[in-house]
């Protein structure tokens, strides 16, 4: 008789999942910035520290497009370096539950619940031994966290218990949402920074389209998230188009530096002008002829960052094989089935697929909550 997913706890999902690597929230957006440069992680987990370790509490989590957008802001694009001085705390979304604590005895069903609640994060203890030594309270008592990817992935194993809603489309379950973020491809780049946040909180991107809604690309938290601070001057400079050859080519092409270099300088932008020469005269340009670096799969084009920059360690360096998603959006269509769907998002590790016409006209989207609200419904029959 098969095992109902129902049967198992969070404590089942947690199974070689690495310790969170933590950060107060007192420490400032340059010390967040320097961990997640050097981290195997897209986030950090923000905590509210207490003498009493039991009050610890992570309250948050920041990545690199909350510093990206956060420098773009026209008060802190004048002066970087004084807004790196900032605490981290103002980088905190003011969304309550995004961040929730639970046990590991914590059920599938229940965690389903909170996601669909809109929990991003769930913050499960892991349990390990407590050695007799002068370790510090958090290495004692770590924790990890399970996403909306988490739960898909694990759900995959038992698709065949969803039959036949599995097999069913996207359009016939009627999961595809209409409400999309988007930006048209000759748009300023700068008009996209607050969908971009948006995106960020939502777990989506923003569709980059034509005219007519034809979807060309997308400007993706995920693949932003792979690249530095710096990428702020090209948002507040460049085109769309022209930022998504920045993503494409893993870095600014020398052209587009030029271009960037003199925008600022002509914006008087001096602070921001010193913060983006300085990094890329570390090893921040990327050359036209990268493209040996970069393969293809069926639906996706993805490449080995062709980041080097010497004398610091840069997103790119802290991976030995990171793969890093080109603007090239994943896409399906009205009548994908709901697994095809699941499958492809889990491969693409993305919470969404954009879901096209056969002209490539954008329909909608389909996200992972779209996805758990179709099993938690399934779920009921097998209670």
């Amino acid at each position: 008789m098969a095992v109902s997913p129902l049967s198992h706890e969070l404590s089942d999902l947690c199974l070689g999942k690495p310790a969170l690597r933590s950060l107060s929230i007192t420490s400032t957006i340059a010390e967040a910035l320097e961990v997640l440069k050097t981290s195997d992680d897209n986030f950090v987990s923000i905590w509210n520290c207490d003498d009493d370790d039991c009050c610890s509490r992570c309250v948050g989590k920041v990545c690199i497009v909350d510093v990206i957008c956060y420098l773009c802001k026209d008060e802190n694009f004048v002066s970087p370096s004084i807004a790196l001085k900032q605490p981290v705390s103002v980088l905190l979304p003011k969304i309550p539950g995004l961040i929730i604590h639970v046990e590991p005895s914590c059920s599938l069903l229940e965690a389903i619940d909170l996601i669909l609640e809109g929990a991003q994060n769930l913050v499960v203890p892991i349990k390990t031994r407590v050695f007799n030594n002068k370790r510090s309270k958090q290495q004692q008592k770590p924790f990890c966290w399970l996403t909306q990817e988490d739960i898909i992935r694990f759900l995959l194993s038992f698709i065949g218990l969803f039959s036949p809603i599995s097999s069913f489309s996207i359009d016939t379950l009627n999961i595809i949402s209409p409400n999309t973020l988007t930006i048209e491809y000759h748009s300023p780049a700068s008009a996209a920074i607050g969908a971009i946040s948006r995106a960020l909180v939502e777990q989506t991107s923003v569709a980059v389209v034509d005219s007519e809604r034809t979807l060309i690309g997308e400007i993706s938290p995920f693949t932003l998230a792979c690249c530095d601070e710096t990428v702020a001057a090209a948002l507040k400079t460049l085109s769309s188009m022209d930022l998504m050859a920045y993503i494409d080519c893993g870095g600014l092409p020398e052209e587009l530096v030029k271009v960037v270099s003199a925008k600022l300088k002509e914006k008087n932008m001096n602070g921001m002008l010193q913060h983006f020469t300085v990094s890329m005269s570390c090893g921040g340009l990327s050359s036209s002829s990268s493209s040996d670096e970069e393969y293809s799969s069926s639906s996706m084009a993805v490449q080995v960052s062709p980041f080097s920059r010497p004398g610091r360690i840069s997103r790119s360096m802290s991976y030995s094989a990171r793969m890093v998603r080109r603007s090239e959006a994943i896409v399906c269509h009205p009548k994908s089935s709901l697994v095809a769907v699941m499958i492809q998002a889990i491969a693409h590790r993305v919470n969404y697929v954009w879901v096209i016409e056969e002209d490539c006209s954008l329909v909608g989207i389909v996200t992972f909550s779209d996805m758990l609200k179709v099993v938690r419904e399934s779920f009921e029959t097998m209670a």
